[in-house]
């Protein structure tokens, strides 16, 4: 019982792992593998969550964890992309 307790109480606080943002008052969720075609934006940068993966890997006997975070929570947007579509450090100079 108490085996289960931490696992559910590690998994809870998991939930701050993907970080959404807002720009210009639009929301940009997290998206992965399952959900890309419906949540992934085409103006906006993305990288991929370590912390996701880590937890992924981690809890990889639970089944359900990875994939949600795989599936579902994998890449968080990182901001808008420059003018000439690129994304990165060189993105808007």
């Amino acid at each position: 019982m108490f085996k289960k307790l931490i696992i559910l109480a590690s998994c809870l606080s998991l939930a701050a792992c993907g970080h959404p943002i807002d720009v210009n008052g639009k929301h940009y969720p997290t998206y992965g593998v399952l959900n890309a075609d419906s949540s992934k934006s085409k103006d906006m940068c993305y990288e991929v969550s370590v912390g996701n993966v880590v937890w992924s890997v981690i809890l990889v006997e639970t089944v359900i964890f990875p994939i949600y975070f795989i599936g579902f929570s994998l890449f968080n947007p990182t901001g808008p992309k420059g003018a000439n579509g690129a994304c990165g450090i060189d993105a808007h100079a």
